[in-house]
């Protein structure tokens, strides 16, 4: 009764209606978002309606995490705007949450303009959690499934012996041919063509496209990530969304132009009685499973599945070898222990591949040391999101919550890697190991173990771990030891190196810095030339793409 009277009242008298718009609604929602903060993790007092936005630093704010959660715990609340985000800067935490609770936050939180606008969140990246993400998942899964990963490693050999023959013309230029490499792995893999040069125009476009997905997920840039009824207006009443369906609607139809040129092939090769023409690659292999099962996506979705390999597999490759460049330049023992290790197993007339990886402990250490100690995906890469309401720990932890790994306060964290910022592969070597290797103990090994068998977790936890962890890994460790193998890296004389001069962003490498690469003998010289030529006749298959 007193509802209803009060309801009349508001609707006789426009004051009452103002003071409820301006005076009433507010208090309510203040009060409810009190409450809210009162139950989740502590963390920096935040500014009614705006959060914690003016705490924020807009340039490396991985490290204000860090140090906030050495002030309010490895668990703490941000808030961006309304909406609360748990940033957790401890391992078992995040498997807690992301791995062992993973049917309650595996989702994302909602992308107005990166997910929905750009592309109807065909790409796995930006896709919540559900049916739809599934099939893409299944999908990827199955085409990188350890049998496939096999299919692959010879490419990678081929690859990864191009790299090092190109360096002997191109010592300087060492960076664009760690990019090349890896964007050449990654298209021989996914479409069964190589790269020969970053001047090929799929090579400048992929860039172009991973560039235009980054310039859409700047915090505050578009006024519909807080208010999503503005995404619903039509393109002609918002200039905005008119461009930025555009660039979707272009790499989508790049996307599906790849797909189609595959199809065309394995078409072609079947019609000339020689299937086997078409190498193995990611895109063939997904072909020849939606025939014997049909997929509910559409062509343009479909095609957004073996794409979706670029972005996880090339520039993070390339910047996690920048960031193993940058670990030898300042740490030459670390080398000195590669090679003798590469020398006594390997020695000189050929050059490392993976048969003899089981052999090569350290260098499969350094490949883990190098990811633990400057992660790419240094706040663990997308955010995660709850799907329900949760309770850990004592906290309420409310649906819909972004849930954000510190990979930066994670992997360097002093607990479980003392003197983190010190580059030493020998933290990820076994007792056995060491014992083999004569390294009497072990100084890095901190007072609690990382849950992830890995010892790190820089490709993510649970459902939403990188699909291409594997690949990224093989190409890691190949790479790594075909280098270290052939040639010194070594720091320029009285050259400073900053191991803290990183990029910005979502994925971060060192800034550009010079280093020695020179070719370690005659015979090394020797060897990658004649291993160059066999790359060749491997690679000979994969179609270039061209300029």
């Amino acid at each position: 009764m007193a509802t209803s009277t009060y309801l009349s009242a508001l609707t006789a008298h426009p004051i009452l209606i103002a003071f409820s718009a301006i005076i009433v609604i507010p208090a309510v929602v203040l009060v409810h978002d009190f409450l809210q903060w009162l139950r989740l993790p502590p963390g920096p007092t935040p500014l009614p309606f705006i959060g914690n936005k003016l705490d924020i630093p807009k340039s490396s704010p991985w490290i204000q995490f860090e140090k906030w959660s050495k002030q309010y715990g490895p668990i703490f609340t941000l808030w961006i705007g309304r909406t609360p985000t748990l940033i957790i800067s401890d391992p078992h935490i995040a498997a807690d949450l992301m791995e062992k609770r993973s049917n309650k936050y595996s989702s994302r939180p909602r992308m107005v303009v990166m997910g929905e606008v750009y592309n109807g969140n065909s790409s796995i990246l930006t896709q919540p959690y559900g049916k739809a993400w599934s099939i893409r998942r299944k999908l990827l899964h199955q085409a990188l499934n350890p049998k496939a990963l096999r299919l692959y490693k010879p490419t990678q050999e081929a690859e990864a012996s191009r790299l090092c023959f190109a360096l002997l013309e191109n010592p300087a230029g060492w960076e664009k041919e760690l990019e090349r490499f890896t964007s050449s792995v990654v298209f021989c893999v996914a479409y069964g063509h190589r790269i020969d040069s970053l001047r090929a125009q799929v090579i400048s476009d992929r860039f172009r496209y991973m560039h235009n997905m980054a310039s859409l997920n700047v915090p505050g840039k578009y006024l519909a990530e807080s208010f999503p009824v503005l995404a619903k207006l039509p393109a002609a009443l918002a200039p905005w969304k008119r461009e930025v369906q555009a660039m979707g609607a272009e790499e989508g139809q790049a996307n599906v132009d790849l797909l189609e040129m595959v199809k065309q092939e394995v078409a072609t090769a079947k019609a000339q009685g020689n299937p086997e023409a078409v190498p193995d690659n990611l895109c063939k292999l997904l072909l020849e499973m939606r025939e014997k099962e049909p997929v509910p996506l559409s062509e343009m979705h479909f095609s957004y599945v073996p794409a979706s390999l670029f972005g996880a597999g090339s520039d993070t490759t390339a910047s996690t070898l920048c960031s193993a460049f940058l670990g030898l330049v300042t740490h030459p023992s670390v080398l000195k222990a590669a090679q003798a290790e590469l020398d006594s197993v390997i020695g000189s007339e050929r050059a490392p591949n993976f048969a003899d990886e089981a052999n090569l402990p350290y260098i499969r250490a350094l490949c883990r040391e190098t990811l633990r100690w400057r992660p790419v995906a240094v706040l663990g890469g997308t955010p995660h999101a709850s799907t329900e309401a949760d309770v850990y720990e004592g906290w309420h932890i409310p649906s819909d919550t972004a849930i954000l790994g510190n990979n930066w306060a994670i992997n360097l964290n002093e607990e479980y890697y003392p003197d983190p910022h010190h580059f030493d592969p020998v933290r990820f070597l076994s007792d056995k190991e060491r014992a083999q290797m004569d390294i009497a103990k072990q100084p890095y090994v901190g007072n609690k173990i990382h849950p992830a068998k890995a010892g790190h977790s820089s490709f993510g936890w649970g459902r939403r771990i990188c699909p291409g962890a594997d690949l990224a890994v093989n190409s890691l460790f190949i790479a790594l030891a075909k280098l270290l193998w052939a040639y010194d890296i070594m720091p320029i004389e009285g050259r400073k190196y900053d191991i803290f001069a990183y990029t910005d962003g979502f994925n971060v490498r060192p800034l550009k810095f010079e280093c020695i690469v020179r070719v370690r003998s005659e015979q090394h010289k020797r060897v990658l030339e004649k291993e160059q030529q066999e790359a060749l006749r491997w690679l000979e298959k994969f179609t270039p793409f061209g300029e």
